[in-house]
């Protein structure tokens, strides 16, 4: 056998040997990997798989952001779905929740109010969402979210789910419409539901503290880039992995 025969040949070895011990989802492109539209629109929701439990997301655009990544991250583990918008604040939350819930089984349900809840607007304001944190109204009071967040605590417990409390992200300081150290008190709010209620709690705002500032867009903006959804992806994606049956 010539040099250049044995060389190929030997190629050619590793090449099936990797493919057998890896599979063939290994060697495929990240890009090949996802090919529905769930794993490109956070609103796309995935077909059902009746082998597959399900998980519902319900939260803001901050939940919006991670929704894709998160169902990347549990493929084939789990069915990710979302509500079919943004969950804005708790009393919305608490109007809509029984059409959100639907007829469907679900299996987990990970949940979060709080960012809407604790911006101030104004109709004058030009500052996009009329934020305005000294002359704006606050969107909901303290008692008003505590409210809220027992009517959605008292509904999502007859599901049967298991239910994950998301603590709201933080605030940076040149937010225009909210004032930092507001998402902790409202956090407080809601942890002290989820004690009662013996519900888990994910608690992202400590997560996203540690990649603060890289990962939020900029200054005063509450939302993440496309790495920091990611980043916030993994401990959501963590915390729902663990829940499932």
């Amino acid at each position: 056998m010539t040099q250049s025969f044995l060389s190929a040949l030997l190629v050619t070895f590793l090449f099936i040997s990797t493919f057998q011990s890896h599979g063939a989802e290994d060697l495929a492109d990240q890009s090949e990997l996802y090919t529905g539209k769930e794993y490109a629109n956070a609103f796309a929701n995935p077909k059902d798989n009746p082998d597959l439990p399900n998980v519902l997301l319900i939260g803001d655009s901050i939940s919006i952001g991670y929704t894709v990544d998160v169902r990347k991250l549990l493929k084939g583990k789990a069915d990710v779905f979302r509500i079919p918008s943004n969950g804005k604040f708790a009393a919305f939350g608490a109007k809509n929740i029984d059409k959100w819930l639907g007829k469907r089984k679900w299996d987990v349900i990970h949940f979060n109010w709080g960012l809407w809840d604790i911006c101030y607007r104004n109709p004058k304001s030009k500052t996009q969402g009329h934020r305005d944190k000294i002359n704006g109204t606050l969107t909901a009071t303290p008692e008003q979210y505590q409210e809220s967040m027992k009517k959605i605590v008292q509904r999502l417990k007859k599901t049967d789910a298991k239910l994950i409390w998301c603590a709201t992200t933080p605030v940076p300081e040149e937010e225009a419409g909210r004032k930092v150290g507001d998402e902790i008190k409202y956090n407080a709010i809601a942890a002290k539901i989820m004690k009662e209620h013996d519900i888990s709690i994910n608690d992202l705002h400590s997560f996203a503290l540690k990649g603060l500032p890289k990962i939020q867009k900029g200054k005063g903006d509450v939302h993440f880039t496309a790495e920091g959804s990611a980043y916030l992806a993994q401990k959501v994606a963590q915390e729902i992995s663990a829940a499932l049956p």
